[in-house]
């Protein structure tokens, strides 16, 4: 009874894991990266860096155009007041308007806006570095968990090759057990065995299954995705390049050492813009002005008439009123546009500001630009030593990845030619089972560690050609 239970169990499992795996969409390796370049959140937040870098670089270079402002006030006024068009006080309520048109320009700062220009570029090219330094990371990150997918799905094969060679055996010592005409301790080794078989087939599809999140992490598809094989057949050939040559070729082509090379120059325009509040600024200004008030009036001629004029004289005694003749007007409001016609006025000239005492502030500033082109140098010098110690440490792993697969390709074909005899003697009943389960896990381990270092030695491969040609 347990043996069926066993037998199903072994049945059944890689039925369950199709059935999940059926769940999930089938993508090439191209089909992963073009998805992970997507929807990639890590991708995405380096993208929003370099977008901002951006703008602040269109920012600083439209400073180094002229300002144009405009103002246009409307208002009331209660009480006494200042009468904006005649510049008199007035006790009544005061409707009023004015409107001013303001132009600066920098003629020249220190090169500070030119040095902001330059800095906010570089800052720019740094961050379009560090997203393609993000983007080929990505990519191969993806590579390498793609093959470690195949490399799990191949361990899962030889998984099952194992299972299916024991249970062909058990099968075969079954009906001499229940005849009870073989030997008992055989076919008890052999139930033992396919139950360690099992138990590394359920392993191994669970490192699949890690595998596979891993990648799905990834790609951040919305549906949960699995892969195609390729037709890699761990074709193993020796790599030619030393770690001297892959290292030297990083540092021309790989994006996060151009990133920090350009982070260096931009301090350097920053220890240029801290120096400019040294020097004075000369600006250039004009400005057009005009405006309105309801008190202002226009007051038009409608003839003449004939007053006293307060004074008299006396003649024989008599006090006779003196008369003079007294011109006529008609107020009139004049119209809001004639007035902003009429009190149109400009001025411009030219503006010289000499920083003269400021604190000790730009000598503090240009302190603190120093320190951070030197934190820029020291980032740049730490990252290429970060490169030449990955680039010696892939290379130290890949060269012994590949002298292990070596050696372990002979001891696959020495344990395959000693399983052989021992399966043919353990069949014709000269051997035990204790050898036959001993060859055959020997078999099993060297090709399962064969696998394993094939693979590893791919991925070593893989990862030192992304630092000697940054893709």
């Amino acid at each position: 009874m347990k043996i069926k239970i066993i037998y199903l169990l072994l049945l059944s499992f890689p039925v369950v894991v199709f059935a999940q795996n059926n769940n999930r969409t089938i993508r090439t390796l191209e089909e992963c990266i073009d998805l992970a370049l997507k929807n990639n959140l890590d991708l995405k937040q380096a993208q929003f860096k370099e977008n901002t870098s951006d703008i602040n670089f269109r920012q600083n270079k439209n400073a180094l155009l002229p300002t144009l402002n405009g103002t246009y006030n409307l208002g009331i006024s209660n009480g006494r007041s200042i009468d904006p068009y005649t510049n008199t006080f007035v006790n009544e309520q005061l409707s009023f308007s004015n409107a001013t048109l303001g132009l600066d320009a920098t003629i020249f700062n220190g090169f500070r806006l030119i040095n902001s220009w330059k800095q906010a570029k570089l800052n720019l090219q740094a961050s379009e570095m560090e997203t393609e330094a993000a983007k080929q990371a990505l990519i191969l990150n993806v590579t390498l968990t793609y093959l470690q997918v195949l490399n799990a799905q191949d361990l899962i094969k030889l998984a099952k090759a194992r299972v299916t060679t024991t249970q062909e055996q058990l099968d075969r010592l079954r009906s001499l057990y229940e005849e009870e005409t073989g030997n008992p301790a055989e076919y008890r080794d052999l139930q033992g065995q396919i139950a360690a078989d099992a138990s590394y087939l359920v392993e191994s599809e669970k490192t699949l299954e890690n595998e596979l999140i891993n990648l799905n992490t990834l790609v951040n598809a919305e549906a949960e995705i699995t892969v195609a094989g390729l037709d890699l057949q761990l074709k193993i050939k020796k790599y030619t390049y030393s770690p001297s040559d892959v290292y030297m070729q990083a540092l021309e082509v790989f994006p996060s050492v151009k990133a920090s090379d350009l982070a260096l120059e931009a301090a350097s325009k920053g220890v240029a813009i801290a120096r400019s509040q040294y020097s004075p600024e000369i600006s250039l200004f004009a400005n057009l002005n005009t405006n309105y008030s309801s008190a202002a009036r226009l007051f038009n001629e409608t003839g003449s008439s004939i007053v006293e004029n307060g004074d008299f004289v006396t003649i024989n005694n008599e006090n006779y009123a003196v008369l003079s003749e007294e011109t006529n007007f008609r107020s009139e409001e004049i119209p809001y546009n004639d007035q902003f016609d009429n009190n149109l006025n400009s001025s411009f000239g030219v503006a010289v500001t000499v920083p003269i005492f400021n604190g000790f502030r730009a000598k503090n500033n240009v302190a603190l630009e120093k320190i951070k082109k030197e934190e820029a140098e020291t980032a740049l010098e730490k990252t290429k030593l970060n490169l030449q110690q990955s680039v010696k440490q892939s290379y130290n792993s890949m060269q012994t990845a590949y002298e292990r697969y070596k050696i372990l390709q002979n001891q696959v074909e020495a344990y395959q030619e000693s399983f052989r005899i021992n399966e043919i003697r353990f069949n014709n009943g000269v051997s035990n089972s204790v050898d036959y389960i001993v060859s055959k896990n020997n078999l099993d381990n060297a090709q399962i560690n064969l696998a394993n270092v094939g693979y590893e030695y791919l991925l070593r491969v893989k990862v030192l050609e992304y630092y000697r040609t940054g893709l």
